[in-house]
């Protein structure tokens, strides 16, 4: 465990629950699911398909609604009995978290450095700026020699490395990702662990990560496992 037992947890989920449709219908996604990540962690949500792991990060990353539970999030209490704490998750997801998918979802119109200055726009920078700090978390990345780049032009590990930039754009120290690497081959997958690695540390962050990549288990700090909505 990389993170300290006497840090605040930057994730604390309590009970969290989700469940869709009623009575023969229902489906039970979480089951009183209760967990913490600390400052400078990488960890895994592993399990089957239909086990939750997905469910939970949306959860998370305030997209869904859970049916009971609390959650706090970088010390503040966003949730409490299945309600929000906050009247606007738009602006708290900007604030907080940032998200990384399997497929990168660059915009195909935009080139690499507008791709991660549109966020931060999104959050009320002014494009100069914006376009600045977009270059620098690119060279960070090192991919700042393709800033002026079309998604199109870009390599796999190249896109996703612009689609991790974005997700730095607003300096959360909460990162999700939702199969990151299982579009990229070993070498590739390789290299992004090693940079989410480098974030955690560096930027004192915490990163979760759900993913089926047998490849990159080592890279772990903890791993959860999901089974029909619970933690094993």
């Amino acid at each position: 465990m990389t993170g300290s037992d006497s840090a605040i947890p930057l994730v604390r989920l309590n009970g969290i629950s989700k469940h869709f449709g009623e009575g023969e219908t229902r489906v039970d996604a979480l089951r009183e699911v209760s967990l913490e990540v600390f400052p400078r962690q990488v960890v895994a949500l592993l399990g089957p398909s239909g086990s939750g792991k997905t469910t939970l990060l949306n959860v998370i990353g305030c997209i869904l609604d859970p049916s009971a539970g609390s959650m706090e999030l970088d010390g503040e209490l966003v949730l409490h009995d299945a309600r929000w704490q906050r009247g606007d998750l738009r602006r708290l997801r900007l604030d907080k978290i940032g998200f990384i998918f399997q497929y990168h979802n660059l915009l195909p119109f935009l080139d690499a450095t507008d791709n991660v200055a549109v966020v931060l726009q999104l959050a009320g920078v002014d494009i100069a700026a914006a376009r600045k700090r977009a270059v620098e978390l690119l060279d960070y990345l090192e991919v700042g020699h393709r800033k002026s780049a079309m998604p199109s032009k870009l390599s796999g590990g190249e896109a996703q490395r612009v689609a991790i930039a974005r997700a730095l754009a607003n300096s959360p120290r909460i990162i999700l990702a939702d199969e990151p690497t299982a579009a990229l081959d070993s070498r590739r997958a390789g290299i992004v662990m090693d940079l989410l690695r480098k974030l955690a540390v560096e930027r004192d962050a915490a990163i979760i990560a759900v993913t089926h990549d047998e490849k990159i288990f080592d890279r772990f700090d903890r791993i959860f496992r999901l089974r029909d909505g619970r933690l094993e």
